[in-house]
Order: structure tokens, then C-alpha cells, then sequence
């Protein structure tokens, strides 16, 4: 029996810009919904049709956590299709893919929807555990003399708020952290990641200049009657110099700053997917086909943070049937320059494939004019569950622009995590 093949049919997503901006006042779900609405409208498809929705966000709002199902319900499509919630952290995106194909090509669903949404600018401040616990106490004292003999235990500091941070629970470090840690690791030099962000800067630039993210990028309106149109935190003028002048922001004689990390970022995207024999039934034209999906985890206190990706990429190819050399396309995300630049070095290093994977050989050479061709994370931004989804929309219409076949997709994530994935355009 011959293996359905999982069809990606359209997309769209938002802007992405920078948290706290423009999109401040505009919740996860609206977002979300702004990119499934408009996933539909491209696609001319009967919105009847979507069998399921996967949506992937990391900080989800305090109500309405199942954003997939939020996001459904303010993208005006019928209330009648499931939906799920997907955290493989900045993977999330293209995990909610994956699980949209598995379930294609289980036979269990013809038509799905996958993508992703975060809203850095809606995460709400949290409280220590004694300033939760003290105020759950107060509700439940019932007389007036148990409500004052509580209040009088009151303590300034428990309306103290905690700042959101990206942290280990296990390490206890930031991702910024364990990034600075990788780049000493690989003997990343500060000046090779700020060559690395300004060059990403200017592809993105370019990019938007000659109208390629017009393909799949949508104008948001805001509260405030402001229509965004295209991403906001790209810098045409910036300079490796320039970035140069920045302070490290995680360690005093670290190397990774502002300038060479992608920055918090508000953003939503999503994809239909379809199984080929449904799209044929339908005479739809797709954009490409999902060759393989491979996923990998470190031991974290053994190994680096984001170095994920690089174990996952042979069990890609395999999957996929292809080799390294057949790639036309390399799509990283861009967590940190340093960590770019450090999976770029174990992907090219016989010792490391020798010692990390048992090779006989390196996974393969870069060629960088293959690499992130259109900018990435670090000028693009990254909505943490929406990145996957971004990156297989810009993938697969650079590869259509070029007239050439094979992408690799490449996301490190939070707890030590990688996904890769090959994708055809057709």
C-alpha cells in the first residue's frame, strides 16, 4: 500500500514585529485567527472541509488556553472543527504540522490546518508562590475577624511581580545563556555573529524590496486604525560595526547581544495541508509536498542547549530518501547568530558526526548561498509557535521562485529540542 502523500496547499501569516509594539493591544486569538481566515480565503476552499486544527503557542493567555480553539472562534470558520493546543516550544509551529500529516497519513483526516500564534505582548506579569498562596487564603476566610487577622500577615513584597523570562527550570538558565555557553563551546567569535545578524538583516530587506513576502504575508488592522503591512523589526541600515557597539545582555564578556538574537516578537501563521488524493479530488494547485519530519533530544547538562537539530538532520534525510548534497534550500532558524553558526560547525565536522552520531563522516558542507536566503529569525522576529509554520511558507515559495525541488528546515527549541523537516516544492 502506497504511503498518502501530505500536500501543502497554501498559508498565510501576519507581520511579525516587535513585542509591545503595534499589535500591544491585540490578543493571541485574534491573530490566530487573522492567519486561518486568511489561509482559507487564499485557498478558495470550503471552510466545511477542514477536518481538524492544530495551533502551537508557548505562553498561552491565563484564559483561553487552547488558543487553537480561541483563535478558531475569532477566525469566524465553523465551530465544528476540533482543535488542539501544541508547546514543543519554538518547534511548536512545525510540530503542529507534523501532527496534521501523521493524522493525514493515518487515513484519519483529509484536510487540516497547522500553525502557530504567540503574543509576547499579552503575557501577563506573574507572582511569587507566597503572594498566590496568601491571596487564596484571604478568599477563603469567611468572617470579617478572619479576613484582618489574614490582612495583617500582608507583606509589600508579595505585589512584587515576576518578570516573564525564558528559563530552564532544570539549568536555571536563560536560552540567552545557554546560547552565550554554545558559542564559547564552538569558539563562536562575537564578530562572526554580528557579520552573520547584519547579513540577515539585509536578505530580509531585500526580500521585502523586491516583493517576495507579498506572497503569503497579510496586512493586520489595529485597534487604533493602523494597518500593518510588512514586518517592523528589520534594519535596512544596520551594520556588522554598527552591532559591534552592543553590550552583551547575558553575561558581562559574553558575545551574544540585541543585535545578534532574534527578538521577542508578536505573530501568527498557519498552513493547509491536505492529503494529494483529497487535493486532486478538489483540482487544487499546491505549493509543495512534506518529505520527512524527524525530531531529536539532548541530555542538557551533557550536551548544548540548541544543539538539537544537528542529531535530527540524518534521520530527515533518511526519512525523506534524499542525501545532503540534493538540498537546493537550508532554512535555519535563527534562535541566536551563535547558535546558527554552531550547528553550521557540527554539520560540517567529521569529528563531531564521529563522536555525536557515530559517522564516518560529517553530515555535510554548508553551501551559505543556500542558507536562510530570504533573512530569518533575527530580523523577521520569532512568535515563538508560529516560527515553524513561517519557515515552511517561506520555504516552499522561495523554492517555487527559484524553480528548484528540495528545503530543509532546521528549528532548535527550548529543553534541548530539535525538529527537522524536508520539504518538495511542486
Amino acid at each position: 500500500m502506497t504511503r498518502e502523500r501530505v500536500m501543502v496547499v497554501n498559508g498565510a501569516r501576519t507581520p511579525f514585529v516587535r513585542a509591545r509594539t503595534v499589535f500591544k493591544k491585540i490578543p493571541p486569538s485574534t491573530l490566530g485567527g487573522v492567519a486561518l481566515r486568511e489561509t482559507i480565503a487564499r485557498s478558495h476552499l470550503d471552510p466545511n472541509l477542514v477536518e481538524e486544527i492544530y495551533f502551537g503557542i508557548v505562553s498561552p493567555p491565563a484564559d483561553g488556553t487552547n488558543i487553537s480553539r480561541e483563535a478558531l472562534f475569532d477566525s469566524g470558520l465553523p465551530p465544528t472543527i476540533p482543535c488542539t493546543t501544541i508547546n514543543r516550544y519554538c518547534a511548536s509551529g512545525a510540530e503542529a504540522a507534523a501532527g496534521i500529516a501523521a493524522k493525514i497519513i493515518a487515513g484519519q483526516i483529509d484536510i487540516g490546518i497547522a500553525g502557530g500564534v504567540e503574543s509576547i505582548s499579552s503575557v501577563r506579569a506573574l507572582f511569587s508562590q507566597e503572594a498566590t498562596d496568601f491571596f487564596q487564603d484571604m478568599g477563603r476566610a469567611k468572617t470579617p475577624t478572619q479576613k484582618l487577622a489574614h490582612l495583617a500577615r500582608f507583606k509589600p513584597r508579595l505585589l512584587t511581580p515576576h518578570a516573564p523570562g525564558i528559563k530552564e527550570p532544570t539549568t536555571g538558565l536563560t536560552m540567552g545563556q545557554s546560547g552565550d555557553l554554545m558559542a564559547r563551546e564552538f569558539k563562536i567569535s562575537r564578530e562572526e555573529q554580528d557579520q552573520f545578524a547584519a547579513n540577515s538583516h539585509k536578505k530580509a530587506h531585500e526580500a521585502w524590496e523586491r516583493g517576495f513576502y507579498r506572497s503569503h504575508v497579510v496586512p493586520v488592522g489595529t485597534p487604533d486604525g493602523k494597518v500593518i503591512d510588512r514586518d517592523t523589526d528589520i534594519r535596512s541600515d544596520t551594520s556588522a560595526e554598527k552591532l559591534s557597539r552592543l553590550r552583551p545582555v547575558f553575561y558581562p564578556d559574553g558575545t551574544i547581544t540585541a543585535g545578534n538574537a532574534s527578538p521577542l516578537t508578536d505573530g501568527a501563521a498557519a498552513v493547509l495541508l491536505m492529503s494529494e488524493t483529497k487535493m486532486n479530488a478538489l483540482q487544487m494547485t499546491p505549493l509543495g509536498v512534506i518529505r520527512g519530519v524527524a525530531s531529536a533530544a539532548v541530555n542538557i547538562h551533557q550536551e548544548p542547549l540548541l544543539i538539537g537539530p544537528a542529531f535530527a538532520i540524518p534521520r530527515a534525510l533518511k526519512q525523506a530518501g534524499i542525501r545532503w548534497e540534493d538540498l537546493d534550500l537550508i532554512e535555519m532558524h535563527e534562535a541566536f547568530a551563535a547558535q546558527v553558526l554552531s550547528t553550521l560547525q557540527a554539520i560540517e565536522s567529521k569529528k563531531w558526526a564521529q563522536e555525536k552520531l557515530g559517522l564516518d563522516h560529517a553530515i555535510g558542507q554548508v553551501d551559505r548561498s543556500k542558507l536562510n536566503v530570504n533573512g530569518g529569525s533575527i530580523p523577521l522576529g520569532h512568535p515563538f509557535g508560529a516560527t515553524g509554520a513561517r519557515m515552511i511558507l517561506q520555504t516552499l515559495h522561495e523554492l517555487k521562485a527559484r524553480k528548484k525541488k528540495l528545503g530543509l528546515i532546521s528549528i532548535c527549541a527550548a529543553g534541548g529540542l530539535g525538529l527537522v523537516m524536508i520539504v518538495e516544492a511542486l
